[in-house]
């Protein structure tokens, strides 16, 4: 089959494009598959970042920017399917199929009728997108979520370490590090967290140095770590080193476009044996089962409370452990391939 895959956010190589990617390459093991992108040299710069196979797609004139409503309405009819990541809008597509992927819970979608019965499949990372995302499109969507490549990770000698995973952004993307450094500076105050150390680790764009900078202040004379823009090897190393994981994406946030869309960093930790203790909203409660592979918490003071009954129980620290590695494999990415694989089989 002629499968074309699009998002309007390529060249940012987030974890949309890396959902969206992910796909590509699998498919394009039996399929003829093209991303519409003006920039071919997009396909070595995906391969590098994400460490997926890329070698037989290629890069086609980007129709759905720019272009004429004609234009794409032929050039599209060529395709037996075309798979979208919708910014909240809705393509205009003649292909044979057409999938329409949403990664963000956008609270309102224009989704014009005339354009509604050319949508034959809505997928979403999560039910936290699908909820949001069903009664502004009129149509049931389903769920696929991300794939984590967990094979990549592995387990170390744990020590009296916490750690971060998230971009370091005060805007739209924001991770609400500064929320951690306070429970963090809290513990030590206690002696909770004595001899203990924390760790935060994210991509840093020049535009939020300043929102860096603040981060820095707050940690100081404290056993903090701020880590901007590290490979994944060091991620990986420190993954398998760190005994906790917290995340607070979405902390005092009503805005669901605030918070955590699925938590992809989440089962990361989970499979190199971190035990997770996450901020409850978003996706998150879809990956943990509270107190058996993790804990969810609402305020700081909860996210201390559970961090303390951990490190003072070696065998309930053993048991989460075993059920995070456990829980982590149910989004693997051979599981994501597979679930698609079927969509595409019922399509056609």
């Amino acid at each position: 089959m002629k499968i074309g895959f699009y998002s309007p956010y390529f060249d940012s190589l987030s974890g949309g494009e890396r959902y969206v990617l992910t796909l590509a390459g699998h498919w394009s093991k039996a399929h003829t598959i093209s991303i519409f992108w003006n920039d071919p040299a997009i396909i070595d710069k995906a391969q590098e970042r994400f460490h997926i196979d890329l070698t037989h797609v290629q890069t086609v004139p980007n129709i759905f920017q720019n272009e004429p409503f004609l234009s794409k309405i032929f050039s599209s009819s060529q395709y037996d399917l075309i798979f979208f990541l919708s910014d909240g809008s809705i393509p205009s597509s003649l292909a044979t199929y057409t999938i329409l992927h949403f990664q963000v819970p956008f609270q309102t979608v224009s989704f014009p009728f005339w354009k509604r019965y050319k949508i034959h499949k809505i997928v979403c990372n999560s039910k936290f997108t699908k909820n949001a995302i069903d009664p502004s499109v009129g149509k049931n969507a389903e769920v696929i979520y991300p794939p984590v490549d967990i094979e990549k990770l592995h387990i170390g000698k744990k020590e009296k370490s916490i750690l971060s995973v998230g971009r370091f952004s005060s805007f739209f993307q924001t991770k609400k590090q500064e929320i951690l450094i306070d429970v963090f500076s809290e513990g030590m105050q206690k002696g909770v967290l004595k001899g203990w150390k924390l760790k935060c680790i994210g991509g840093l764009l020049p535009s939020d140095q300043k929102y860096f900078e603040m981060l820095k202040a707050k940690t100081r004379n404290l056993p903090i770590e701020l880590l901007a823009n590290a490979s994944f090897d060091t991620l990986r190393d420190d993954y398998a080193k760190a005994t906790l994981y917290w995340h607070s994406a979405g902390f005092g946030e009503t805005n669901p476009q605030l918070m955590e869309h699925f938590g992809i960093t989440t089962v990361e930790a989970m499979a190199a044996g971190c035990i997770p203790l996450v901020y409850n909203a978003g996706g998150q409660p879809e990956i943990i089962d509270q107190g058996k592979n993790g804990y969810l918490w609402n305020t700081k003071e909860e996210c201390l409370e559970y961090t303390e009954k951990i490190i003072h129980s070696a065998k309930l620290q053993k048991t989460l452990q075993r059920e995070a590695i456990v829980r982590s494999e149910a989004f693997s990415s051979s599981i994501f391939c597979q679930k698609f694989d079927r969509l595409l089989q019922d399509l056609f």
